[in-house]
């Protein structure tokens, strides 16, 4: 009832202005996260996984044999998702 109050008191470029802005600062805030995570999802070669966790080739085999880690390949080339493997990294107490 408040509302409809409130609605009746507004013209209609100003309930469009009002929409437009809420509209544009969501799109705003989705853009701002798919950027985020797109930063984060970008895929490392099999070399720049073992530099970047400090692990030799046969870790990085028994993680992947685990399931510990995720592979993906193409072009018998395998990569490696960065979110997944920070995503990955377990906290000690």
């Amino acid at each position: 009832m408040e509302n409809s109050i409130l609605l009746q008191n507004v013209s209609k470029e100003q309930l469009t202005e009002l929409i437009g802005n809420v509209f544009d600062t969501k799109l705003k805030d989705f853009q701002k996260s798919q950027n985020t995570k797109t930063e984060n999802d970008d895929l490392l070669s099999r070399e720049q996984v073992l530099e970047l966790l400090q692990i030799n080739a046969s870790t990085l085999w028994r993680y992947q044999n685990n399931g510990r880690i995720i592979v993906y390949k193409f072009a018998n080339k395998c990569f490696y998702k960065r979110s997944e493997l920070m995503a990955g990294l377990i906290t000690k107490k």
